[in-house]
C-alpha cells in the first residue's frame, strides 16, 4: 500500500499500485503545484480546479444546450475521480488496482442523493422488493435477504432499517433525475451502459458477504462512513471475470490487502474481480452508490459476436470450408486421442489452423461491432434531455388540440438546421435489405423495459445519416446533406426528429 498527500489541497490517495513512483511523478503535474509555473500547468489546475467546483452543479441545475456531449461526460468523469489525471487513471490503474481517494470535502457529491430522496423515490413511487430494492443481513457468516412481496412502503422500509437490516435500491437511476443524468453521460463516456445500485447501512451492520463484481464499481460515499476491505483474486481466473461471484466465507478469501474507511465525499474504486466487503462502524450510518460500468463489454464479448458471423460469412466464399469432415477426423480428434503423436493427427491440425486463418481474414468486424453497438443501445438509459434542448425537439413543438381543432403542427423544411442530440445516441447497423438506426431516444429508464426501438432506412438515406453522425457536434442545414433530392432529406430529417434523435438549432415557431 502506497499513500500520496496532496499538501495543497491537503488530500490523500491510497493505491496498490506497483509503480507508485510513476503515479506521483504525474500526480503532483496537476493540483496547485508551486514548483512548475508554466502556462501548460497553470491551464491545467485552473481547469481542474473548475472541474471540481462546477462540474456537479452543472450537471444539476444548467438547462442550457449542451454542444458537445462527450466533452461533458469527460469533464464529468474527471470530476467523479478527482484529483486523479484521466491519463493517470486509464494507464496505472483502469482494469488493475483499486484505489481509494480521501477528500477531506464533506459536501463534496452535495446535491446527488441522500436518505430524503430516497424516501420520497418510496413514497411517490411504486417500488417494489427484489425488483426494485431489497433489504438485507449478514451475521455470523450467514448473508440473508428479507424482503416482503409487493410494494416497498416507505414506514416498513424504515422500520426494517431502524431494526438493523441494510437497504439496497438496484436501479435510482430510474427514478432520480441526479443519477439519471450522471449515468447518461457516463455511457457517452464509456460507451457502454452505465448503472447504479445504492446502499443505506445502519450503525454497526454488514449488509452483504464478501462478493465480487462483473463490471467495473465506483464507489461515492454520499453519508456517514464505512469501513471496507479488499482482497486480491484467487486465481487468475477471478481477474476481471465475466461473472460475478456474491457468496464468499471468510475462510475462503483469507486476509485483506488493502482496508480503509470511506468517508462522506470520498471515493474508492475497484476493478471486476475485486473481492471486497463492507461495514459500518458502531455510531455512524452509511450511504453510498456504487455506479457500475463496462459489464459485458470485453474484447471476448465483442469476438462471440463475430466469430459466428465470421463463419457464416466464410462458408460462403470458402469451398474447403464446406467440405465433409474426413473419414478418419473422430479417430484422430478428441479427448482420447489428444496425447497421440502422430502424423495424421498434425496434418489435421495443421488443416485446421489454415481454415481458421481464411475465417479470421473474412471476419467482418465492422459489421459484428454494429451489431454489438446496436444491443449497447437497447441497454442504455435515454438521454436526460434539459430545457433549452425540448424546446427545440418534438417534446415542446408540434400540433396539439386547442379545444376544436389541431392546432400548430410542425414539419421541417430544407432550411433547417439540425445535428444529433448525442453523440452517441443512436447506431446505424447494415440489414440484409436496407439499414436499421437503433436509437435509445424511446428507451425506458427501467433496464430493458420496452423492445428495442429502431428505423428502416432506405440506401439512399445513408449518406445523410452518416454525415450528421460524422459532423456532430455541429449543426447540418437539412439541405446540405448528401443525397439525391431535398425531398428525401426533408423526409429523413421528419423521422429523426419524431423519434427525438435530432434536434433543432432554434425553436420552432408555432
Amino acid at each position: 500500500k502506497a499513500t500520496v498527500q496532496d499538501s495543497s489541497k491537503k488530500r490523500k490517495l491510497k493505491f496498490l499500485l506497483s509503480d507508485t513512483e510513476k503515479f506521483e511523478k504525474e500526480l503532483t503535474t496537476v493540483p496547485d503545484s508551486k514548483d512548475n509555473k508554466t502556462n501548460e500547468t497553470k491551464l491545467k489546475r485552473r481547469k481542474l480546479k473548475n472541474i471540481r467546483r462546477n462540474s456537479l452543479i452543472k450537471l444539476l441545475s444548467d438547462e442550457r444546450k449542451i454542444n458537445d456531449s462527450s466533452e461533458v461526460a469527460k469533464e464529468l468523469f474527471q470530476w467523479m475521480i478527482s484529483p486523479i489525471p484521466l491519463n493517470t487513471f486509464f494507464n496505472l490503474i483502469w482494469e488493475a488496482k483499486p484505489i481509494l481517494v480521501e477528500r477531506y470535502s464533506s459536501n463534496y457529491y452535495n446535491g446527488l442523493f441522500n436518505c430524503y430522496d430516497l424516501d420520497t423515490i418510496v413514497r411517490q413511487n411504486y417500488i417494489q422488493y427484489s425488483a426494485d430494492l431489497d433489504v438485507t443481513t449478514y451475521e455470523n457468516g450467514i448473508g440473508k435477504t428479507h424482503n416482503a412481496e409487493g410494494r416497498v412502503l416507505a414506514s416498513v422500509m424504515w422500520d426494517y432499517y431502524q431494526n438493523g437490516f441494510s437497504i439496497r435500491m438496484q436501479n435510482p437511476q430510474s427514478y432520480s433525475k441526479s443519477l439519471w443524468k450522471l449515468c447518461s453521460f457516463l455511457q457517452e463516456y464509456f460507451g457502454s451502459f452505465v448503472g447504479c445500485n445504492m446502499y443505506l447501512t445502519p450503525p454497526g451492520s454488514q449488509g452483504f458477504a464478501p462478493r465480487y463484481d462483473d463490471a467495473e464499481a465506483f464507489v461515492l460515499q454520499l453519508e456517514g462512513e464505512k469501513k471496507w476491505q479488499f482482497y486480491r483474486p484467487r486465481t487468475d481466473v477471478e481477474i476481471l471475470p465475466e461473472y460475478p461471484h456474491d457468496n464468499f466465507s471468510q475462510i475462503e478469501i483469507g486476509k485483506p490487502s488493502f482496508e480503509f474507511v470511506l468517508k462522506q465525499g470520498d471515493f474508492a474504486y475497484f476493478p471486476r474481480g475485486t473481492i471486497h466487503q463492507a461495514e459500518t462502524l458502531s455510531d455512524c450510518h452509511s450511504l453510498h452508490i456504487t455506479v457500475s460500468i463496462c459489464q459485458l463489454h470485453s474484447f471476448g464479448n465483442y469476438f462471440a459476436k463475430l466469430l459466428p458471423m465470421a463463419i457464416r460469412s466464410t462458408l460462403k466464399n470458402n469451398l474447403d470450408l464446406r467440405k465433409s469432415l474426413p473419414r478418419d477426423f473422430f479417430t484422430e480428434i478428441g479427448e482420447i486421442h489428444a496425447n497421440s503423436a502422430n502424423v495424421r493427427r498434425e496434418q489435421l491440425i495443421t488443416q485446421m489452423k489454415q481454415l481458421l486463418k481464411n475465417i479470421i481474414d473474412m471476419a467482418p468486424f465492422d459489421e459484428a461491432a454494429d451489431l454489438l453497438a446496436a444491443n449497447v443501445i437497447y441497454d442504455y438509459l435515454p438521454p436526460c434531455c434539459t430545457q433549452e434542448e425540448k424546446k427545440c425537439m418534438i417534446f415542446k413543438t408540434g400540433g396539439r388540440w386547442d379545444g376544436s381543432q389541431v392546432v400548430h403542427g410542425i414539419k421541417l423544411n430544407e432550411d433547417n438546421k439540425i445535428k444529433l442530440i448525442r453523440r452517441k445516441v443512436a447506431r446505424l447497423v447494415r440489414g440484409k435489405v436496407n439499414y436499421h438506426l437503433y436509437f435509445s431516444t424511446e428507451n425506458s429508464k427501467m433496464y430493458h423495459g420496452y423492445q428495442p426501438q429502431f428505423i428502416e432506412l432506405n440506401n439512399e438515406m445513408i449518406d445523410a445519416i452518416k454525415c450528421l453522425f460524422n459532423s456532430y457536434p455541429y449543426y447540418k442545414r437539412i439541405r446540405d446533406l448528401p443525397g439525391n433530392g431535398n425531398n428525401i432529406k426533408v423526409d429523413l430529417a421528419n423521422v429523426l426528429y419524431e423519434k427525438g434523435i435530432v434536434m433543432t438549432q432554434s425553436p420552432m415557431e408555432c
